[in-house]
């Protein structure tokens, strides 16, 4: 990792140096660096976040699998699993070596697995455990250090609790706070459901943002609207950080780019992605990597679009197989540019 310190950049300031206006969320199984080589094209300015790592893992010997990404992803922050201070730390640091922008650590995610090894989500009725990981893992790293929380957990879901949580990790030099503004019911309820079922209380972290001015904050949950979501950024809100709507129509990202950053960018067309991305699969194919695995998140690049039944179609039947080469995404250019067919 570059040495700020050599180039006349101090610790704090260059903490500070990331652009938070559009995020995609991590999500389990889907934001693999191939998804996220895939988003990129779409959105060059998004901040993109891994899956979840747990901090035992990279520390433990599996950091040069789990960490591996392409530098044309970049800019992307690494979110950590995990609650002992010390393990947490060390993984700031190695996934910092490797080139990540940001480090963040889970205090959102309901799910029973994560759950029954005393992360995620539950960390929230432990706000100083969750301070003292987040002071562990900046005197680790110089770049910047987050947490990814939920608005309350289970029959804790007002705003007094969530505002006392924020105290004490602010109180420890978080560097941002992304919210997904609902609370996680930890009993009853399966990680789809909690991202349904319970109700979405934005107006917690526009609160928290005019209570709090000096402290980055990403809402996250619920957002797929264009001018809803310059309208949130307009109300004093740092950034938006959108999942499952950006995953299944990623041409949203591009549109949020240009409403957001640039204004002169264009939504690509679905051709010119896979025009891209056939390259980047071959490079794939030669260290071993299936078609398949590039291919299983482009299901949404004609989403909303005439030809979309029979893209994913071609995707399962054409590019899904076991011996399908890069080249063979050419022969749905039919499809995706119905021009082409004449």
């Amino acid at each position: 990792m570059e040495d700020t310190a050599k180039i006349g950049i101090s610790s704090e300031k260059h903490r500070a140096l990331i652009d938070r206006r559009l995020s995609v969320a991590p999500m389990m199984d889907w934001t693999d660096r191939h998804c996220r080589f895939l988003h990129r094209l779409y959105a060059p300015h998004a901040l993109l976040y891994t899956e979840m790592i747990v901090s035992a893992a990279i520390v433990r010997g599996k950091a040069l699998r789990l960490l591996a990404h392409d530098p044309r992803e970049r800019p992307v922050a690494l979110q950590l699993g995990g609650c002992d201070p010390r393990e947490l730390g060390e993984a700031a640091r190695i996934g910092a070596a490797a080139g990540y922008a940001e480090i963040n650590l889970n205090v959102g995610c309901p799910s029973d697995r994560v759950k029954n090894g005393s992360f995620g989500a539950c960390l929230m009725l432990d706000p100083g455990l969750v301070a003292e990981c987040v002071g562990r893992m900046r005197d680790a790293v110089r770049v910047p250090v987050t947490v990814k929380c939920r608005i309350g957990i289970d029959d804790r879901d007002d705003y007094d609790f969530f505002s006392s949580f924020v105290a004490t990790v602010a109180a420890a030099g978080v560097d941002a706070l992304i919210v997904h503004a609902r609370a996680a019911i930890l009993g009853g309820l399966s990680p789809k459901e909690n991202r349904e079922i319970p109700p979405l209380k934005p107006e917690f972290v526009l609160r928290l943002k005019r209570e709090r001015p000096g402290l980055p904050v990403v809402l996250n949950g619920g957002l797929s609207d264009c001018a809803g979501i310059s309208a949130l950024l307009a109300a004093g809100l740092d950034g938006i950080m959108l999942g499952r709507a950006a995953y299944h129509r990623p041409a949203l990202l591009a549109e949020l780019e240009r409403s957001l950053v640039n204004p002169e960018w264009p939504v690509p067309e679905p051709w010119e992605i896979v025009e891209q991305l056939v390259p980047y699969a071959r490079e794939q194919a030669r260290a071993g990597v299936r078609l398949h695995s590039i291919t299983r998140h482009m299901h949404g690049v004609m989403a909303g679009r005439d030809g979309a039944r029979a893209w994913r179609r071609f995707l399962s039947e054409v590019a899904g197989r076991p011996e399908a080469a890069p080249e063979a995404l050419f022969s749905a250019l039919p499809i995706l540019r119905p021009g082409l067919a004449a």
